[in-house]
């Protein structure tokens, strides 16, 4: 697959099989990885990778536990925006019609929301943290880092869902982990083998023109 390719077929996977993932593989992805650049050459990424009974045991206490309050950051403020509001409403239109689930069923929303925390039944969950006293150019880093591994997770043909939601349980996370509150806990990644079947897997995704985004200058 070159690197086109895997641009163009990673999406955020919903559901996945339960096969496991061989540690030599997530292993040699993190390893390629480390190749990703970063201002000032500070590499601010650190990630706990979880599998199997430490997975099934976080999940547990997650499960049972209530987001943070407050929260260490806000990652959905930006839904506050008239620009940037119809592009959430129109992903989640799209995933609850694949998923048949009309506005008016809260319940089987929340439900699905709360699938986050079993992070859609991949075999596999990267936690990203880093010292909170990174400052914004560094979370663009650690950004580029997460890209990195999923575009490299899909040349394994590897699929992953990076999960914001994950930072809503930041502090039971860090208790959980033995991490110090010194530490952001910035994002889950769920990673394993996309249910290929499965309609949340398959919906079109919009993306605005590059028109609206872009500006080129001195082009012939």
């Amino acid at each position: 697959m070159n690197i086109a390719e895997a641009v163009a077929t990673r999406r955020s996977v919903r559901e996945f099989h339960d096969t496991p993932v061989p540690y030599a593989t997530i292993e040699r992805v993190l390893d390629q990885a480390r190749m990703t650049p970063s201002g000032c050459n500070y590499q601010p990424w650190e990630a706990v990778v979880l599998t199997g009974a430490p997975l099934k045991a976080l999940q547990e206490v997650l499960l049972a536990a209530q987001p943070d309050d407050p929260l260490e950051y806000d990652w959905a403020a930006p839904g506050q925006s008239p620009k940037y509001l119809p592009r959430l409403q129109a992903v989640g239109a799209a995933m609850y019609g694949a998923l048949a689930i009309p506005r008016a069923d809260k319940e089987a929303r929340t439900d699905f929301t709360r699938a986050n925390l079993v992070s859609f039944g991949a075999p596999v969950l990267l936690l990203c943290h880093f010292p909170k006293f990174m400052k914004e150019p560094q979370w663009s880093d650690v950004g580029m880092w997460l890209q990195t591994i999923m575009l490299l997770l899909r040349g394994e043909g590897l699929d992953s869902c990076p999960q914001e939601y994950m930072g809503n349980y930041g502090r039971t996370i860090k208790t959980h982990l033995g991490l110090s509150d010194d530490t952001m806990l910035f994002c889950g990644m769920a990673i394993g083998w996309r249910d290929e079947d499965a309609p949340v897997n398959s919906f079109a995704r919009e993306r605005v023109p590059l028109s609206e985004q872009v500006t080129f200058l001195g082009f012939e």
